[in-house]
């Protein structure tokens, strides 16, 4: 049976819907832990954001593997597993950057310093979550592609 271009279109709006479905939840989990390791633990912004994206790479990898891009569960893992988390590196450096260079502005603006982080961290978020859809569609979950 062959699929219409129309077909595979809607097939990829259902799959971007799920992404970002997924990335919600890894972004809840990062935002959680992130605030936590800032006001509970004290820990410096760059520390805290590595390890909350950490958390969130591991929730969205097993979710997109699973729900996302199913197709490619028959895989093995490890390698897609690789792929995932050098193009969640290159995520992290560009939302590290983009949280580090406006905390300090957004902290300004919005008159408390000490929360400049979290605007900060959802510009960021926004980037990469393009960044994101993008590259992993098109490397790490390739082997979903339907022709």
């Amino acid at each position: 049976m062959k699929i219409t271009l129309f077909e595979n279109q809607q097939k990829e709006v259902r799959r971007f819907a799920r992404f970002f479905l997924v990335g919600l939840s890894g972004t809840l989990l990062d935002f959680g832990i992130l605030s936590g390791l800032k006001l509970v633990a004290g820990m410096p912004t760059l520390l805290a954001n590595i390890i909350s994206f950490s958390c969130g790479v591991v929730n969205n990898f097993t979710l997109n593997r699973n729900w996302t891009f199913s197709e490619s569960r028959d895989r093995n893992w490890l390698p897609q597993f690789g792929k995932f988390v050098a193009i969640n590196l290159v995520a992290l450096s560009l939302n590290s950057l983009i949280v580090l260079a406006l905390e300090g502005p957004m902290g300004a603006l919005l008159h408390h310093p000490q929360h400049g982080y979290i605007p900060a961290k959802v510009v960021a978020t926004g980037v990469v979550f393009v960044y994101n859809f993008f590259a992993n569609r098109l490397w790490a979950f390739r082997d979903g592609l339907t022709p």
